[in-house]
C-alpha cells in the first residue's frame, strides 16, 4: 500500500489544479448564466423590457410571422395578430433585455468584482490562502443557489454583488497557490489549464441555462439551473476546505534581489511615471475597447441568437465555440506570446496583437449578419483569433512595466480596463432601441474588435525599439477571463516576480 500511496501523492499537485480549475469554472458559470436565463428570469422575477415576440409554440415558423410580431409596438397590436384559424402567434411578454438587465449583467457585478479583487489580492499575500479560497467558493455557491430563490429584482442585484465579491478571490488566490506548487517549466501550462475554467464556465452556461430551464423539472424552470450550479460550487468549496493544504510560499522575484538595486530602481521609476507614458495610456485604451467587445458578446449572444434564429437551437454550437474554440484560442495566444514572438521585440508583439484582432473582425461581423450555419462557422474562426489577445497583452505589459513598480502599474492598468470594459456594454441598450439588436451588437462587439485592432496598431508605432525578453517563456500568463482581478505570480530569468492582475473573458 505504501508504494501506491507514494505514487498517488505525486499526483497531489495536479489534484489541486483540478479542484481550483473546477472552482473557477463553476464561478464563471454562475457569472454568465444570467445572460442565458434572462428572459425566463425576467418573466418570473420580473424586470426589463416588454415586447411583442413570436410565440415559441408556433410549429410553422416563418420570417413573415416573426417580422409581424417585431413590428407590433403595443399590447393591443400584438394580440390582434392571428393565423387564419384565429390562433395567436405572438405573445406580449418580457424579453429579458433592457437597462435593468444590462445593469444586472455588467455594472452591478463589475463594481464589486474589481474593487474586492484588489483587497483580496493583498490579503492573499499576507494570510493563508486555502481557507480564504474555500470560504469564497462557498460564498459563490451560496449566492448562486439563493439567486434561484429570488422573487424581486433588488434581490438579484444584491446576490450578484455578493457573488462577485466571492469570485474576485478565486483567480488571485488560486494562481498564487499554483505558482508555489509547480516548477517554472510547468507554470505556463498550469496557468493555461486553470484559466481555461473561464471558457469552460461560459460554454457550460449555454446548455445549463437553455436545456435545464426548458426541462422545467419539478416546475422550477430557470431556478433549477442556479440550484444545480450552486450546489456543485458548494461541493467544490467543501473539497477545497477539507482536502487542500496551504503550500509553502516560494521566495522568488524581488525578494531575491539586492535591496540596493531595488531601491535604485524605485528612485528611477514610479507608478505614475509609467502610467503617464503615452504608450501605456494607448495600450490601456485599446485593451479597454477590446474588453468591451468581448463582454458585450458574452452578455448578449444567447438572447441575440434566440431572437434572430428562434427556429434553430444553437445552444450546442455556442457551447462548442466557447468551451472548445475559446480554450484553443487562449492556449494559442499563450503559445504565440511564449514561442513565436518571444524574441521579436516589443513592437512586433504589439503588432501581432493588432493583427490577431484585425483578422477576427470580419468573422465577428459574419457571426452577426450571416445565417445560423454561417454565423456559427464565422464565430468559431473569430473566437480562435480574438481570444489570443490575453497572452500577448500580458507579455507586452511585463516588458514595458519596470519590475520595481510592476504590481502597482499593471494592477491599475487592468482595474481601468475591467471597469471601462465592464460598464460600456450598458450603452448597447439605447443603441438597440434606436436601431436594432443586430446593429447594436455589431457596433459594440465586432466594431470594438475593429477599433481595438487600430488602437493596438497605433500603440505598436508608439513603442520604441524595446528590450528583448530575457525571461523564461513560462513568465507569460496564457490567458484569463473577461471581468475582474486576479494576481498571477510568474518567474523570469532573474527570478522576477510578476503579479499580474487580470480580467474576465473574452
Amino acid at each position: 500500500m505504501i508504494p501506491v500511496i507514494k505514487k498517488l501523492s505525486g499526483l497531489y499537485n495536479w489534484y489541486v489544479l483540478v479542484i481550483l480549475t473546477l472552482g473557477y469554472l463553476t464561478a464563471e458559470l454562475g457569472h454568465f448564466l444570467i445572460g442565458v436565463t434572462s428572459k425566463a428570469t425576467a418573466i418570473d422575477v420580473p424586470y426589463g423590457d416588454i415586447a411583442c415576440q413570436l410565440n415559441k409554440t408556433e410549429p410553422h415558423f416563418n420570417w413573415t410571422l416573426s417580422e409581424a410580431c417585431s413590428n407590433a409596438l403595443n399590447h393591443s397590436a400584438c394580440v390582434e395578430l392571428t393565423l387564419e384559424d384565429g390562433e395567436r402567434y405572438c405573445e406580449w411578454n418580457r424579453n429579458g433585455l433592457g437597462i435593468e438587465y444590462q445593469v444586472l449583467a455588467g455594472p452591478s457585478f463589475i463594481a464589486v468584482y474589481t474593487v474586492a479583487g484588489v483587497f483580496l489580492g493583498i490579503a492573499a499575500d499576507k494570510y493563508k490562502r486555502v481557507p480564504m479560497l474555500a470560504v469564497c467558493v462557498f460564498i459563490c455557491g451560496a449566492s448562486v443557489t439563493l439567486i434561484g430563490a429570488t422573487q424581486q429584482y433588488w434581490q438579484l442585484i444584491l446576490l450578484r454583488m455578493i457573488f462577485a465579491a466571492g469570485e474576485a478571490a478565486l483567480n488571485p488566490m488560486s494562481t498564487g497557490i499554483l505558482s508555489d506548487m509547480f516548477p517554472e517549466d510547468l507554470r505556463g501550462l498550469v496557468m493555461s489549464i486553470f484559466n481555461w475554467g473561464i471558457y469552460g464556465g461560459i460554454g457550460l452556461s449555454f446548455p445549463v441555462g437553455r436545456y435545464i430551464t426548458e426541462l422545467n423539472a419539478w416546475d422550477l424552470g430557470w431556478r433549477l439551473a442556479y440550484y444545480g450550479s450552486g450546489v456543485f460550487a458548494l461541493i467544490i468549496g467543501l473539497l477545497s476546505a477539507t482536502t487542500l493544504k496551504e503550500p509553502s510560499r516560494t521566495t522568488i522575484g524581488e525578494e531575491q534581489e539586492e535591496n540596493q538595486t531595488a531601491d535604485e530602481k524605485k528612485q528611477k521609476e514610479t507608478p505614475w511615471k509609467v502610467m503617464l507614458q503615452p504608450r501605456f495610456i494607448m495600450l490601456c485604451i485599446a485593451a479597454s475597447i477590446r474588453h468591451t467587445g468581448g463582454l458585450c458578446f458574452a452578455y448578449n449572444c444567447d438572447q441575440f441568437y434566440r431572437d434572430t434564429f428562434p427556429h434553430v437551437d444553437l445552444g450546442a454550437w455556442l457551447f462548442f465555440v466557447t468551451f472548445v474554440i475559446g480554450g484553443v484560442g487562449v492556449l494559442a495566444g499563450g503559445y504565440a506570446s511564449d514561442k513565436i514572438v518571444a524574441n521579436m521585440g516589443i513592437k512586433s508583439r504589439v503588432a501581432v496583437l493588432a493583427i490577431s484582432q484585425l483578422i477576427s473582425t470580419p468573422f465577428a461581423f459574419g457571426s452577426i449578419y450571416m445565417g445560423p450555419v454561417g454565423a456559427m462557422i464565422t464565430l468559431a474562426i473569430s473566437y480562435l483569433f480574438a481570444e489570443m489577445w490575453f497572452g500577448i497583452l500580458f507579455a507586452v505589459l511585463v516588458e514595458i512595466v519596470p519590475l520595481a513598480v510592476r504590481s502597482t502599474t499593471v494592477g491599475v492598468f487592468l482595474f481601468v480596463m475591467n471597469n471601462i470594459g465592464g460598464n460600456l456594454p450598458i450603452l448597447m441598450e439605447p443603441v438597440r432601441k434606436a436601431t436594432s439588436f443586430r446593429d447594436s451588437l455589431a457596433i459594440f462587439y465586432a466594431g470594438a474588435y475593429l477599433i481595438s485592432s487600430i488602437l493596438f496598431g497605433i500603440t505598436a508605432l508608439m513603442m520604441g525599439k524595446g528590450k528583448q525578453a530575457k525571461s523564461n517563456p513560462a513568465q507569460n500568463m496564457a490567458g484569463v477571463e473577461n471581468g475582474g482581478f486576479s494576481i498571477t505570480e510568474q518567474i523570469g530569468s532573474q527570478s522576477e516576480i510578476n503579479k499580474v492582475t487580470a480580467s474576465h473573458y473574452l
